[in-house]
């Protein structure tokens, strides 16, 4: 069994892969405690969609596809916050037409565009092949991502929980409205290298809302993210190895079978809980028993 985890390590492109994977599942670990609260888990899948657009442009002027993501990503962004913020449409009706309209625009130039097979692998990830200068960048993204949040976890926290309270107590909530949806597009640009536009939704998504389940209070649902991710991480590269198959399905398909785990084991402990506390509350029956 321990051969079978050390075994793909002793390959170079194997250790990038895991090293890269590792760094931008945390980041997306962290990030995703924020979305649950905050109910955006479809703002990530509108972003992820959004940058196809800016990678076909990207490459046809022959510069890096993370720039193109990161600003098609971005513009999708601030878009979204824009419209939200002055008209009365619902948020998801907002986020439904601007991905969806950006992704169509991307899909019309993905087809008229004479590809190679690196536009294919934004759609589905190409972890194993990541070179060493598009890891360098990933990280330095990831870690910009990182520091942010950390820094601004407190602010962030109390206007995912309440955003009146946030307004009150003096924080500036349209900042970070537009701070989250900034460090957002940053962590889809990073997660796109290693599970692809048609997967990252999992990863921004899936270690919190695993978090959420086993854990009462914010600081162990961070905890718990950054396990979960890690694991599936280092659990779906291995996988991927042995199987010969997609390193980015195996890593969500491990993280989604860490989430029926985490979804039973809560159900049967609250169905075992309200068991015993509905023996408890029913009347103690004295037996009493007579000499003859």
């Amino acid at each position: 069994m321990l051969n079978m985890l050390i075994e793909p390590l002793q390959y170079q492109f194997m250790q990038h892969a895991l090293f890269t994977g590792l760094v931008v599942s945390l980041v997306c670990a962290l990030l995703s405690c924020f979305l649950v609260l905050k109910g955006w888990a479809l703002m990530g899948d509108a972003i992820s969609h959004a940058v196809l657009p800016g990678v076909v442009i990207a490459y046809c002027l022959s510069i890096p596809l993370l720039i193109g993501a990161f600003i098609s990503g971005f513009s999708c962004a601030l878009l979204t916050g824009y419209i939200k913020q002055r008209s009365r449409i619902k948020e998801d009706t907002v986020m439904g037409v601007v991905f969806s309209s950006m992704f169509a625009l991307g899909l019309v130039l993905f087809t008229q565009v004479e590809t190679d097979q690196h536009l294919m692998h934004v759609l589905f990830g190409n972890i194993l092949g990541i070179s060493k200068n598009l890891m360098l960048q990933t990280i330095t993204i990831c870690s910009v991502v990182l520091l942010c949040t950390l820094w601004f976890r407190k602010d962030l926290k109390l206007y995912c929980f309440d955003k009146s309270h946030a307004r009150v107590v003096g924080l500036n909530t349209n900042f970070l409205y537009y701070l989250l949806l900034v460090l957002m597009a940053m962590t889809t640009v990073a997660a796109i290298q290693v599970v692809g536009i048609v997967l990252v939704v999992a990863m921004l998504v899936g270690p919190g809302v695993i978090a959420l389940i086993l854990s009462k209070r914010f600081e162990q649902m961070l905890i718990i993210a950054c396990l979960v991710a890690s694991c599936s991480t280092f659990m779906g590269v291995i996988i991927s190895y042995h199987i010969d198959g997609s390193t980015s399905a195996c890593i969500v398909l491990f993280q989604a079978l860490v989430f029926i785990c985490a979804f039973s084991y809560k159900s049967l402990y609250n169905k075992g809980k309200r068991r015993a506390a509905k023996l408890a509350s029913q009347p103690k029956t004295v037996l009493s028993s007579t000499q003859p």
